[in-house]
Order: C-alpha cells, then structure tokens, then sequence
C-alpha cells in the first residue's frame, strides 16, 4: 500500500474499521502454520512481523499459499508462479481461492486477490488461512492443523410412522392469533390526538 495515496470521508473510515479487525496474534499463528507445514520461511521486510504490511509482504507472491494448498490438497495448483511480476504473482493468489472453493471452503470464507496483494482486507486472508486449517483437519490431513473442528453431518432418517406422528402434535412454534388485532392502528398521515 505504499504506492496509494492517503484515503479520506467514508473511504478513510471503511479502511479504520477493516484494519481494526486485523489481530497479529492469529496472524502470527497462521504465518507459523504455514512454516511448519511447508518447510519454508517467510520473511518480512522490516526483520519481524510487527503489524499487517509485513504479514501482507511475507504472502503477497502467492507462492507460499499455493504450496500450502498442494500439501494439504496434493494436486490442487498445477503450476506455482516464481515470477516476480505483478499478474503473476496475482494469479497465483487467484490460483490459491479457487483451490479453496474447489476443496469445500465456502465463497465467504474466501477473499479476493486484491485484499492480499494491495493489502486492502489482511483480516480476510488471515480468517481463509485458518478455514483452510480447519478443513484440512476434517479431510484427514495428518499434519499441525489450526482453526476451529468443523461440524459433521448428522443426516436423520425417520420411518413412515414417525412423521405421521409428528403432524399430530401442534407446538408454540407455530404461533398465535391471540391478540392479532389492528384495534389502536391508525392510518399513515393521520394527525395523533393527545
């Protein structure tokens, strides 16, 4: 974000609140992961990772993420870019999303390429990383995991009588007609008599 220039009005504050979100201790987690997992060592600019540029920079080639992905979901990114150039570098992050989808993440867990490689939403990238730890826990990926466990299914089968059985029960949820009345409402644009 070096190479923008200052943001102001309602630019300014959506950016105040998406760097608000940003917290170093779970970037840190998810950068130490990531080194654990890969065998590589990501490296900041300024020595150590002090706030959300540094972890930008240390991820913004894409190349760690990607290998990343191959290890949990081996074949999941054909070729990983080593180019410095900007579209590549980029493609590699769009690369790393769409193994994420492709893998079970949902659409909301992801973010878009921009949000990494101009730094605009770290906390985004920070969030997928840690998804993507907690579906590599439930594909049985036998390597240091982080994230929270996801949920198994818990898929139900009723027989014939048990749903007929069910329809004879009427519960609260379906509501009440108990004091639904339009007694005291009054038209819009009539005056209020105090």
């Amino acid at each position: 974000m070096a190479n923008k220039g200052p943001t102001y009005g309602l630019s300014r504050a959506c950016q105040l609140k998406t760097n608000a979100k940003f917290d170093m201790n779970l970037a840190k987690e998810a950068l130490t992961w990531i080194e654990e997992v890969t065998g590589r060592n990501l490296e900041s600019p300024r020595g150590d990772f002090k706030d959300q540029y540094d972890v930008q920079e240390a991820l913004k080639d894409g190349q760690a993420l990607c290998e990343l992905m191959n290890i949990i979901f081996p074949g999941s990114i054909k070729k990983v870019n080593t180019s410095k150039l900007a579209f590549k570098q980029r493609e590699n992050i769009e690369m790393f999303v769409m193994a994420c989808q492709r893998n079970g993440m949902k659409d909301v867990d992801t973010f878009a390429t921009d949000d990494l490689y101009e730094g605009k939403s770290m906390y985004t990238v920070i969030n997928c990383i840690h998804q993507l730890g907690s579906l590599a826990r439930k594909a049985g990926f036998d390597g240091n995991t982080i994230g929270v466990k996801l949920a198994d299914a818990n898929k139900r089968e009723f027989t014939e009588e048990q749903l007929i059985a069910s329809k004879q029960i009427i519960s609260l949820q379906y509501g009440s007609n108990k004091g639904a009345s339009q007694a005291g409402m009054t038209a819009p644009g009539t005056s209020r008599h105090m």
